[in-house]
């Protein structure tokens, strides 16, 4: 007999990231399955993960070189990030 090999399916969403804050300083990166990884407009280098809460809620986590974190939830409508001093970061995953 012969059997072919099932691929797996991942729910998890798989794209390009672009976040923003007030002071219009941005992150940009991809996203592929849960692993996430962004850079700044300074050439820092964020990694981190997705987990995904419920069927339209997800959590990223990021942490970089330095151990500073950002972290947020998502919906339908788009991603809300905070960092360590406060600031907010609106994004969408393209």
């Amino acid at each position: 007999m012969v059997y072919r090999r099932r691929r797996s399916r991942s729910t998890a969403s798989t794209g390009f990231l672009r976040f923003e804050n007030l002071q219009k300083r941005s992150l940009t990166g991809f996203i592929s399955g849960e692993y996430v990884r962004l850079k700044d407009e300074f050439g820092n280098v964020w990694q981190g993960s997705a987990d995904a809460e419920d069927e339209q809620t997800v959590r990223y986590r990021f942490r970089d070189s330095e151990g500073r974190t950002i972290s947020g939830i998502s919906d339908r409508f788009g991603i809300i990030l905070r960092d360590e001093r406060g600031n907010s970061w609106r994004g969408f995953l393209c």
